[in-house]
């Protein structure tokens, strides 16, 4: 099995804009649902996993490289959201494909192989995390170069000042302090729904919980984020003369 060198994804929404509060001003409109062209994406792709799985539960390990292909770059992204470093990601996937690897000729196909996958590399990510000592500080060179290319971020630059650059650098460097301050299980629902845009039966699904505690969870983590991140939010200023 070939794994390939994967992309470097931002750890949070890279269209913030300065002087916003997260996830309040970063997540409006964000909505638990689909749209039909997500929906039919999203069969699609069922389907195309279905007959890969049955490939590779005949032996055809080009078909079990085609979903570590096919799946890597979203599974790096929710590892890393969690983690912060790419070289606990790294490994971290390793283990997550060499386990599915070994469950892959049991899997029956009671959920779809995402979930399932998902599932995996989250609740191996938790663990992980739980062992880990937790690191308070990380690199802002960690941030996706890909961040550069996003259309609302390449217009802020246009109109951007040595001001407002420090303040949106000081700003991003707050949002991931505070999100890898939050506890594993925190994390993970936080990372799944506002940054991966998983709905919340979805989410329920991967972590084999209830839609209501993933609803208590993400309420407490949003609750602690915006409590972290309080000096970013717009004041409302008198304008009485």
């Amino acid at each position: 099995m070939t794994v390939i060198p994967l992309p470097l994804l931002p750890l949070v929404p890279s269209s913030l804009p300065a002087h916003s509060t997260f996830p309040a001003a970063a997540l409006a409109g964000r909505k638990d649902e689909r749209t039909a062209s997500e929906v039919d994406e999203l069969e699609q792709t069922r389907r195309e996993d279905e007959a890969l799985v049955a490939r590779v539960q005949t032996g055809d390990a080009a078909a079990f490289d085609a979903l570590v292909t096919k799946h890597s770059p979203r599974l790096y992204a929710l590892v890393y959201n969690m983690t912060a470093n790419h070289d606990d990601t790294d490994d971290m996937l390793q283990d997550v494909w060499a386990k599915v690897y070994r469950g892959i000729g049991g899997f029956r196909g009671q959920s779809q192989f995402s979930t399932w996958l998902h599932s995996v590399a989250a609740n191996t990510t938790i663990n992980f995390l739980k062992k880990r000592v937790r690191r308070r500080t990380m690199n802002l060179d960690d941030l996706d170069s890909g961040i550069l290319q996003d259309k609302e971020f390449v217009e802020l630059q246009a109109n951007s000042t040595p001001v407002r650059d420090a303040d949106l650098g000081e700003m991003l460097k707050k949002i991931n302090e505070a999100v890898q301050q939050l506890t594993p299980v925190h994390r993970a629902v936080v990372t799944m729904f506002d940054i991966q845009g998983l709905p919340h039966a979805e989410i329920a699904k991967i972590l084999r919980i209830s839609e209501g505690t993933v609803r208590s969870r993400l309420f407490y983590a949003h609750q602690q984020l915006q409590t972290q991140l309080s000096e970013f939010a717009p004041t409302n200023q008198s304008t009485a003369k």
